[in-house]
């Protein structure tokens, strides 16, 4: 089982699988149900009580990842509203709600409760307040556009690279191997490395190391972090897959959920703060 970029998907089952099926069934049962914590059920359990747990589906990945979107979608924009009509509001929303976000990622990547619903929706809520008040701190000034276009920009960015990836997926354009993984995760890990870095430095120097600032610098490494974001979904999209072939019951289809969730909710500030930098004078 390759690993992934996404922390979340993390403690999946060594099996080897495919790729581009997202959808197909493989033995493997047993792993991934004692992974979520939930009974076997074999024949030679023939006076067990109570239904089997039934193995999650992709209709069950693409439900729970629309409600979490959903609820994500709908806190963003009340926070949005409110920020917008009280800027005090705005630092606090952005610092409270991407720390609880934070904390619950952790909680459910270490705390192996990837299929707790109501870790993944309280972390939707969270971000939502994250993301509504960031998105203002991050249009509010920019002139000649509106806030809400380059929101809306954004937004359509976000699930077109989203889309386009899985389709790259899907028809095995890019397959998912070690390498590949390796490469993804390196080029993440130095992303990380590299913006901690340079919100250090902007503690002693004015803009930092100048990957934030809006300079052709910044753009550059706004367009290295877009780009690993995209492919983290190949990873993300491989990991849910075998997921599926595992037969693994219908809750963890949540954990996918909040995977998802986690690489869109950061390609898409990515693709937001590179269009206020064209749009900004």
């Amino acid at each position: 089982m390759r690993t992934t970029s996404n922390p979340v998907f993390r403690n999946l089952p060594k099996q080897e699988g495919g790729y581009a099926s997202f959808g197909s069934a493989a033995a493997g049962a047993g792993q991934m149900t004692q992974q979520f914590g939930q009974p076997q059920y074999t024949q030679a359990e023939p006076y067990t009580t109570g239904p089997a747990p039934r193995a999650m589906t992709i209709d069950d990945v693409v439900t729970k990842t629309g409600i979490t979107l959903g609820i994500l979608s709908v806190t963003a924009i009340v926070s949005y509203i409110l920020v917008n009509q009280n800027v005090d509001l705005a630092a606090p929303f952005v610092i409270a709600g991407g720390l609880i976000g934070f904390v619950l990622v952790m909680i459910a990547s270490f705390g192996n409760k990837m299929d707790n619903p109501a870790i993944v929706l309280a972390y939707a809520a969270a971000e939502g307040v994250f993301l509504g008040a960031l998105s203002f701190l991050m249009t509010f000034d920019i002139q000649g556009v509106s806030a809400e276009t380059l929101i809306v920009q954004a937004v359509l960015g976000t699930f077109g690279v989203f889309f386009g990836m899985l389709v790259v997926y899907k028809t095995g354009a890019i397959r998912v191997t070690p390498r590949l993984t390796r490469m993804i995760i390196g080029a993440l890990i130095g992303v990380v490395v590299l913006s901690l870095g340079n919100l250090i430095a902007s503690f002693f120097i004015d803009g930092g190391l100048g990957l934030r600032d809006g300079g052709g610098l910044a753009i550059i490494f706004s367009l290295v972090c877009i780009g690993i974001a995209a492919f983290s979904f190949l990873l993300d999209f491989d990991a849910a897959d075998q997921l599926i072939r595992a037969q693994a019951p219908e809750k963890a289809a949540w954990g996918v959920a909040l995977g998802l969730t986690v690489t869109l909710v950061w390609l898409y500030v990515e693709i937001l703060r590179l269009l206020s930098y064209f749009n900004n004078d």
